[in-house]
């Protein structure tokens, strides 16, 4: 699991209107790190030509800042001056290589801008200030070229992006390496004819999931212990301005052939902030070079809406245990006899058992799972482990039923009913359980019902409180939870209402007392693994911070828009109800038989999770058909979040 942070001072350059080769926009960043501070070379976007007129003219401005965050000292370092760059020099691709500084940049040829005027030129300097050398590099159509920071087996090597722009012949871009004895080779238009002609023999595995997408190199490729890590552009139904969502990706090459692709993330960031929706070109967020600093943490500098620089941050060492491709978890390790729990018999679970809960008391995880009968009526069940893995005692009938008018089957008599998908919390000496009541007609609710500990140890679950309505009546209102401790006096409701999760305080938990509010503590993030919905599994779980504070550990599932339900995690602040950080990638998502095919495909859904010590067991329901678990160290999941 990784967690990607924006820098709190984003964005980190503006346009300067004082300036007018700058004044519209300063985007698209390549950062280059020397001891002396972090110089900045960015698209420069100027006012219109009033006497061509002809659109702004993009040249290359450089920045710099010694502490990477607050930029100074701006000028401009290349301009159009050579034929093929006379309409524009834009997105630089900076590397210091071999005592050099190289910068690779789209040449704008020719207006209107096309596929045969848009292609790759080279600027040499022997400072960030002075460039004095100019070379066109391809001659066909082609962006985003940059150099691999050293040399791979003796050979200089270069990634690219052939084709970006639509042609019957190339409707598709091409992510491809070029390799030559020395640098100078790439100054040759014989050597690009050549290999041009097999592009394909050149080009990574393809990285694209549709058709309609589109890819382009993003930033220079940083040297791993583990391969060369190359960040890009992935821009989903590129091809569909109604649809069009830009992404950031990852992607791990193996160190001497970084034609061969190890493994990749999906998108792990997409446009969020005002900086990124709101410019020039709205709803754009662009990476263009990343660095990496002592305290291994990652910088990945981006372009915001076309008009503004700015840069997220990512543990790398967390980044690459995500890109692992051997553990089929990156963060929880299934147990080796999973599934623990299966549909059994012919009574209350014959059907399904799924979505657990789960309470620790006095040495025992409590399992309480929602079953399915044969007519699809859901009650909850109880199995009992000590070591939180082995099923010591599973018991013969459910310890809680449907008795309520609103979870009474009303529809079809095979048609789902019940008490759905429990979640349970201990707050003094009383166990609150909350669950989806369904009447197979209606929205469903969330419900609520009590018991105190004793009775729940001694087993006399006739002593449940009657149950009711803690949610609006017909309002598809789900994924209850209550945090385990009242915050200012008030019990903290988590639900989900329009597929997001939200949030009311509530003075006491009476039966004419509902949720009357969303106060939003997280929403789906589109075109990411989390993007159809979210909604939260367990109560959270109270966590130290570094601090000496507390937090709150949320888990939570995500559906994507292919409707695969994923886990993924969340630190809340003390109060519960403010998002600090969230995992970029799931922390579980189904990849077992048994979690992609049963009564629902491709599912893994938790409602509960105990720790002890430094372990935390997460209980869930595979394919809604049967219930696994799987561990995971609390440090290493604090550790991303914090």
């Amino acid at each position: 699991m990784f967690v990607i942070r924006r820098e709190s001072h984003n964005p980190l350059l503006t346009p300067r209107h004082d300036q007018p080769w700058e004044g519209i926009a300063a985007y698209n960043p390549s950062v280059v790190q020397t001891k002396e501070g972090s110089h900045m070379f960015y698209r420069a976007y100027g006012e219109p030509d009033a006497l061509r007129g002809l659109p702004s003219i993009s040249t290359i401005g450089m920045a710099f800042a010694q502490d990477g965050i607050h930029f100074t000292v701006r000028q401009q370092v290349i301009a159009p001056k050579e034929e093929w760059d006379n309409f524009g020099c834009e997105d630089p691709r900076v590397t210091f290589f071999e005592g050099k500084w190289y910068c690779f940049y789209t040449a704008l040829g020719d207006w209107p801008f096309g596929p045969s005027n848009i292609k790759v030129a080279l600027a040499i300097g022997d400072s960030p200030s002075h460039f004095t050398e100019r070379h066109l590099i391809t001659p066909f159509n082609a962006k985003a070229a940059t150099l691999f920071p050293e040399r791979i087996n003796g050979e200089v090597v270069l990634v690219l992006t052939a084709h970006t722009d639509y042609t019957d012949e190339h409707p598709r871009p091409t992510i491809a390496i070029a390799r030559a004895k020395e640098i100078t080779d790439f100054f040759d238009a014989a050597y690009w004819e050549k290999w041009h002609a097999n592009l394909a023999d050149h080009a990574l595995p393809e990285l694209r999931r549709n058709e309609n997408d589109h890819i382009e190199v993003g930033a220079s490729p940083l040297l791993t212990d583990q391969g060369w890590l190359l960040v890009y552009s992935y821009i989903q139904h590129y091809y569909d301005e109604s649809k069009r969502l830009f992404t950031i990706e990852a992607a791990l090459l193996e160190r001497d052939n970084p034609q061969r692709l190890i493994s990749r993330t999906e998108a792990f960031l997409t446009p969020e902030e005002n900086y990124e929706h709101y410019g020039l070109v709205p709803h754009i967020i662009f990476p263009t070079s990343v660095t990496l600093d002592e305290r291994d943490e990652l910088s990945i500098w981006y372009g915001g809406a076309d008009t503004v620089c700015a840069k997220v941050m990512v543990r790398l060492s967390d980044l690459l245990r995500a890109l692992d491709p051997q553990p089929r978890s990156r963060t929880f390790t299934r147990a080796k006899g999973n599934p623990i729990l299966s549909p059994q018999g012919s009574g209350f679970e014959s059907r399904d058992v799924m979505n657990a809960a789960a309470i620790d008391i006095d040495g025992t995880v409590h399992i309480l799972y929602r079953a399915m009968s044969a007519d699809n009526t859901s009650t909850v069940g109880l199995a009992l482990s000590r070591d939180g893995v082995t099923i010591d005692e599973r018991l013969i009938e459910p310890i809680y039923t449907p008795r309520e008018d609103f979870e009474a089957k009303r529809g079809k008599s095979d048609g789902n009913s019940g008490c759905e998908d429990p979640r349970i919390v201990q707050i003094g000496k009383t166990l609150y359980l909350t669950y989806t009541a369904y009447d197979g007609v209606r929205s469903p609710s969330g419900a609520i019902s009590t018991i105190s500990i004793d009775d729940f140890a001694h087993r006399r679950f006739d002593k449940w409180s009657t149950p009711h309505l803690i949610t609006p009546d017909n309002v598809d209102d789900k994924d209850v939870a209550l945090l385990p401790e009242k915050i200012d006096g008030n019990y903290v409701v988590y639900h989900r209402v329009n597929g997001q999760i939200c949030a009311d305080l509530l003075p006491d938990l009476k039966s004419t007392t509902h949720v009357t509010r969303c106060i939003e503590i997280m929403r789906a993030r589109r075109g990411m693994w989390d993007d159809a919905k979210v909604g939260i599994a367990g109560p959270p779980i109270k966590v130290p911070l570094p601090s000496g504070e507390s937090a709150w550990l949320m888990i939570y599932h995500g559906v994507s828009a292919s409707a695969e339900y994923s886990l993924g995690a969340a630190l809340l602040d003390a109060s519960g109800l403010i998002v600090l950080a969230r995992t970029a990638d799931p922390i579980l998502r189904p990849v077992e038989e048994y979690e992609k095919r049963g009564e629902i495909a491709n599912v893994v859904f938790s409602c509960g999770a105990v720790v002890r010590d430094d372990t935390v067991f997460l209980y869930y329901g595979g394919a809604d058909k049967v219930i696994g678990v799987a561990t995971a160290s609390l440090k290493q999941i604090m550790n991303a979040l914090t």
